[in-house]
C-alpha cells in the first residue's frame, strides 16, 4: 500500500468515517487536513487510524497544498479524496492490483466519479463520466491556485485511466446543500472577475496539460460560457444539460439536482457578479475591486 491519502475535513463526522473505511484499504498513511472542526470528526478520524493535523482555512486550493507541503508525505503515489466520497469495493481492487505496477513513465491517474444525489445516480447531464486526476507520484503533481473548480496539474509523465468508481455521496439535508452552494457562488464570482478583470495571475497550467475533459472544461468556461450575458448564460446551461445531454432522464431528483445545481446555483453566481459591479460605482481599478471583497466579503486576494 506505497500510497498516500490527504482528505481535508471541517465537521464532517457524517462522512469521515465511511470514507476511511473505504480508503485504509488501499492506504496505510491517511492524512486528514482539518479547519479546526467543532464536532466528532477528528476523535473518529483518529479512531480509523488516520493523522490528523489542523490549518487554518483560506479556500481549498491552499488548504489542499499545504497539506501536500506539510504533512511529512512517505509514500512513492499520493491520493486526493473528499470526505463525502468513498470507494467501491471494484475500485478498492483496480488500485491495490494496478498503482504498484504502473510504468516508469506514468505519473497520474483518472479515476471515474459517481455522484449521488439523494440516493439516485445523476447519469445524464453531461454529470458521467465524469474523470478526475486522483492518484499521481508524489513530487510530480500540485493543486491549481484558484478560488473554485480547482484540480490537480502534473509537472511530467504520461496518466491513465482506472475503470472503477469514486462514489460522491453527501448526506447532508438540502438546506446544508443550499448553504454550501450560497458559499460556492462567491467562490465562482470571485473566479468570474479574475477572468473579466485579470484581478490575479491565472494558473494555467491546467490549459497547458494533455487534452482532457477537465481541459476542456475550463476551456469553454473560460472562453464561451464567460462571455455570454449574465442570466441568459445560466439559462442556456440548464437547457443544455437537461435536455440536450438528456438530464430528463435521471428522474424526479435528476430535475431536482440539475435544476438547482445547473440553473439556480449559475443563476445565483450571476447575480453575485451584478451586484458587486454595482458596489464598485463604475471604478473597475484593481485596488477598488480588492477593498470590495475584502469590506464586503471578507476575501482577500493576494
Amino acid at each position: 500500500m506505497d500510497l498516500a491519502v490527504i482528505i481535508l475535513t471541517y465537521n464532517e463526522e457524517k462522512h469521515i468515517g465511511r470514507c476511511l473505511e473505504s480508503m485504509r484499504q488501499v492506504s496505510d498513511e491517511i492524512y486528514i487536513v482539518d479547519a479546526f472542526s467543532t464536532d466528532d470528526t477528528v476523535a473518529i478520524a483518529e479512531h480509523y487510524g488516520a493523522k490528523v493535523v489542523r490549518h487554518k482555512w483560506v479556500n481549498y486550493a491552499q488548504q489542499f497544498q499545504w497539506g501536500l507541503d506539510n504533512c511529512g508525505i512517505k509514500a512513492s503515489w499520493v491520493m486526493r479524496m473528499d470526505a463525502d466520497e468513498y470507494l467501491e469495493p471494484a475500485l478498492i481492487s483496480e488500485i491495490n492490483e494496478k498503482v504498484s505496477v504502473l510504468p516508469a513513465d506514468v505519473s497520474g491517474v483518472y479515476i471515474r466519479r459517481k455522484v449521488l444525489f439523494k440516493g439516485k445516480w445523476i447519469k445524464h447531464g453531461g454529470f458521467y463520466p465524469h474523470n478526475l486526476l486522483r492518484i499521481w507520484r508524489k513530487g510530480v503533481g500540485s493543486i491549481e491556485q484558484r478560488w473554485m473548480d480547482e484540480h490537480i496539474v502534473l509537472s511530467q509523465g504520461k496518466t491513465v485511466q482506472f475503470k472503477e468508481h469514486i462514489v460522491d455521496y453527501n448526506l447532508n439535508a438540502i438546506h446544508w446543500w443550499v448553504n454550501k452552494h450560497n458559499n460556492y457562488a462567491i467562490r465562482e464570482m470571485v473566479d468570474l472577475l479574475n477572468i473579466k478583470y485579470r484581478l490575479l495571475d491565472a494558473d494555467k497550467r491546467l490549459l497547458e496539460m494533455e487534452s482532457t475533459q477537465a481541459k476542456r472544461k475550463r476551456f469553454l468556461k473560460e472562453r464561451v460560457y464567460s462571455s455570454l450575458s449574465p442570466g441568459m448564460r445560466a439559462s442556456f446551461y440548464f437547457l443544455y444539460r437537461y435536455v440536450l445531454r438528456f438530464g430528463f432522464m435521471d428522474g424526479y431528483h435528476g430535475f431536482v439536482f440539475h435544476f438547482m445545481q445547473g440553473y439556480w446555483y449559475r443563476l445565483l453566481v450571476d447575480i453575485n457578479l451584478e451586484e458587486f459591479e454595482r458596489k464598485l460605482n463604475g471604478d473597475t481599478g484593481k485596488e477598488k475591486m480588492l477593498a470590495v471583497l475584502k469590506e464586503d466579503y471578507n476575501i482577500v486576494l493576494n
